[in-house]
């Protein structure tokens, strides 16, 4: 039995919804991952924490707080509506800014492993040999740190395709838009009968979460391998 046009619908908002997280939260991410990797400050640790406080709040937490910041009676979501007349909450936007925050510290993390992997003399070497700090960076430590990276993109990816708890606070579950697999499986064990549908939709999850611990972990191995190598 093929895919009925529910779930099509939430396989492609998932999709998309965790597309837009990974892409948007990927340049802070790499901005955050080699600052903490780099710096001495002794407030990076108060920032990692920040960073990292999503894996551990329970996800209905931080939906609620991003409901307090972006609903429209908020102070993020008030200065949207007035200078773009955007609303996030119970969009689709709103879904996939409940998944990036979710799953941007897989990626900061994945980022500040790969560029601690890189030896920093490598860019001082090309910046005495004329090249600016930024080209140093785009050409010298982020290919290096490139694997890592990818591999934390990876994994947000997984992680914001299964969020629910978050999404389903500011993003609400409407059928065509804001549903994606989980909130879709969600409302097939409130229907009788509805387990014996899911079948489809907890294959396509297993599926979709073991390729990405798979392709994970060989970008690590072979990460790891090449600073064998190099050293």
């Amino acid at each position: 039995m093929g895919f009925t046009a529910a779930e099509l619908d939430a396989i492609a908002i998932s999709a998309k919804v965790s597309a837009v997280a990974v892409a948007c939260g990927l340049p802070p991410a790499i901005f955050l991952g080699r600052y903490l990797a780099r710096t001495r400050s002794r407030a990076a640790w108060l920032i990692e924490v920040v960073v990292l406080l999503p894996l551990a709040l329970p996800p209905i937490v931080s939906g609620y707080l991003l409901l307090i910041l972006f609903g429209r009676t908020g102070p993020l979501g008030r200065a949207l509506e007035a200078a773009f007349g955007a609303h996030v909450v119970f969009t689709w936007i709103g879904a996939a800014l409940a998944a990036g925050v979710i799953g941007f510290p897989f990626m900061v993390r994945a980022a500040r492993m790969g560029f601690e992997s890189v030896d920093p003399r490598l860019e001082s070497a090309a910046r005495s040999l004329g090249a600016g700090r930024m080209s140093a960076f785009v050409t010298v430590s982020l290919p290096l740190a490139g694997r890592a990276i990818v591999a934390g993109m990876v994994l947000a990816f997984a992680k914001a395709l299964g969020e629910f708890g978050a999404t389903i606070i500011i993003a609400g579950n409407i059928p065509g838009q804001t549903q994606t697999i989980p909130l879709l499986l969600f409302n097939y064990t409130q229907q009788p009968g509805g387990l014996n549908e899911s079948w489809r939709l907890v294959t396509v999850s297993i599926v979709l979460a073991a390729g990405a611990v798979f392709a994970s972990e060989w970008l690590d191995r072979r990460g790891r391998r090449r600073v064998g190598t190099d050293l």
